[in-house]
């Protein structure tokens, strides 16, 4: 069995209008999915991607109004990388960022592709890497009314970066358990007497499909809060295998989630040896099994089982002031 690549990754934010605002008029992705955290339907639970919200592109944000700084550290998803289609993106991306007086650090290159590191406005810790000279795993689509011209779109997500106090019980995880490959390594550009991050890669690879894990000896357990990631999700075909690797996580007797029905796609979640949570996630049913394409994410979106409580759950949230005014 093999991962395709990156399916989503979902963060912690404390407020939800603001998240809106930044990551759909700042960084130009498509709202297409509103809901909310299935497990606490008083949050909201708010996926950004690409025009269709495809497997790949989607960031994703529960909203936890109460929730302190993330505390960054070790044994944590460390960074989140965004697809731009090339080197000039991301000198078009340094001058949007400077318009919007977000601080951002150099352009540089992290195994062998230009990128650039900056934060949002709650610290999360986002870095925009070229897509020029990278192959494998497809990229989406840019939104055809975002506020990014097309040409210098942000189209999915790129490599996810870990950060562990001793790399070996994730790595092991990583080539024995998920299949993935060690393809390589580069110096730490954010701790240069740390040792080397290394990069593992799944299905076609490229930047859609990696891991880059860090090791560091120079930092304390993170406090996870907003501005902080909560998970990190596998991309998996189908129904089928996920079975399949329900069964294998089973046999290598990780605790896990078993199979849950997120409506949208269907998933199973488990720790990895450092406490970092993994999901493995099918590519389908998609996120326009209850709205139409052009109207994705304008309403608040439940699923079936949710939609009864639709009148109470309306009553907790604040509005967003997306098209329908929530």
């Amino acid at each position: 069995m093999e991962l395709k690549g990156i399916h989503h990754v979902s963060a912690l934010t404390a407020k939800a209008p603001a998240n809106y605002d930044f990551y759909t008029k700042v960084l130009g992705l498509r709202l297409i999915k509103k809901t909310v955290n299935q497990d606490d339907v008083s949050m909201y639970h708010l996926f950004y991607g690409d025009e269709r919200g495809n497997p790949g592109t989607e960031l994703t944000f529960f909203e936890m109004p109460m929730a302190g700084r993330n505390r960054d550290g070790n044994d944590s998803i460390s960074a989140l990388s965004l697809r731009v289609p090339s080197d000039a993106a991301l000198t078009y991306w340094a001058d949007r960022l400077d318009q919007s007086q977000i601080e951002h650090e150099a352009i540089i290159p992290r195994a062998g592709r230009l990128s650039l590191a900056f934060r949002d406005f709650e610290g999360q810790r986002l870095i925009l890497v070229s897509d020029e000279h990278n192959k494998g795993t497809a990229a989406g689509m840019p939104w055809e009314h975002s506020p990014v011209p097309a040409e210098y779109g942000i189209t999915g997500l790129g490599p996810v970066k870990l950060t562990v106090q001793s790399s070996g019980p994730t790595s092991a995880v990583l080539t024995e358990l998920l299949n993935f490959r060690r393809t390589g390594s580069f110096p730490n550009p954010d701790a240069p007497d740390q040792p080397d991050v290394v990069v593992f890669e799944t299905g076609e690879g490229g930047s859609g499909s990696e891991i880059h894990l860090e090791e560091r000896h120079d930092l304390p357990p993170e406090r996870l809060g907003r501005g902080g990631v909560h998970h990190v999700a596998f991309r998996v075909d189908n129904d089928e295998e996920l079975k399949r690797w329900i069964e294998a996580i089973h046999s290598a007797r990780f605790p896990n989630s078993g199979y849950v029905d997120r409506f949208y796609f269907h998933s199973l979640y488990f720790r990895e040896p450092n406490g970092i949570l993994f999901e493995l996630a099918t590519d389908g049913p998609g996120f326009d099994t209850d709205e139409d394409f052009a109207h994705l994410g304008e309403s608040l979106a439940l699923p079936p089982f949710l939609e009864p409580k639709r009148t109470q759950i309306e009553a907790l949230l604040k509005p967003l002031n997306t098209a329908d005014g929530r």
